[in-house]
Order: C-alpha cells, then sequence, then structure tokens
C-alpha cells in the first residue's frame, strides 16, 4: 500500500502498454543484470522489466534470484532459493496460488510488461 504525505498521495508509475514480444528461455536469460541489456523477471508467462530497482534486483541484491527466468514458483512459494525459481508453479497450494497472484498484481501496478515467455 502507498504511504502517504499529508493528503498527498505518491503517483503511481505510468506504463506502457503490455508487449507480447516473444522471449526464449535462453534470451531471457540474458537479462539477469549482469550485462547492460535490462533486468527481468517473468511471472506466469509475463515479463516485467524491473531495470529501474537494481538495488534490489541487481547481482549481489536480494531479490536477483528471480531475475533472468521465470519464476513464479519461488514467488508463490514466498522463496528466495534458486532451486524453487522456476516456471512450473502447477504445484502450488490454493494459498501459495493465491500469493503469486498477489505478487502478479503487485508488479503489473509497478513495472512494464516487455514480453512473453515463449513456450
Amino acid at each position: 500500500m502507498a504511504e502517504t504525505v499529508g493528503s498527498i498521495k505518491p503517483e503511481a508509475p505510468v506504463l506502457d502498454a503490455p508487449k507480447s514480444t516473444p522471449f526464449s528461455v535462453e534470451e531471457l536469460a540474458k537479462y539477469d543484470g549482469t550485462s547492460d541489456l535490462g533486468i527481468y523477471v517473468a511471472i506466469k508467462g509475463d515479463i516485467f522489466d524491473v531495470s529501474a530497482k537494481k538495488e534490489m534486483y541487481g547481482p549481489g541484491c536480494g531479490y536477483h534470484v528471480f531475475t533472468g527466468k521465470d519464476a513464479s514458483a519461488a514467488l508463490g512459494k514466498s522463496s528466495l532459493k534458486p532451486e524453487d525459481a522456476h516456471a512450473d508453479y502447477s504445484k502450488l497450494d490454493e494459498s501459495e496460488l493465491k500469493v503469486l497472484d498477489d505478487w502478479y498484481k503487485y508488479f503489473a501496478k509497478r513495472y512494464n510488461i516487455v514480453g512473453k515467455v515463449a513456450k
């Protein structure tokens, strides 16, 4: 939830229209913050550009485990374990699926969708 200062709420970011540019898993892996390409995190197949938050997603940072891949399972489990950062969220239970949906909504309000993971 956004903090308010007095009666002024911070403005939500103005986002671009979602793009459906296909990215292979191999191509997405290049967007892990270790090059100048940018930093992307995919959730449920949609790829979000989180480059503006390098202090959170860049190499050596807390959420770097999610970058350059679809990290749906880890987000649903609230896990920072590399082995949980994968696209298959079919084994998540009902409460974990809700957490995943909440993360998706959070990202969708803050970051541009720049593509989709190609199947």
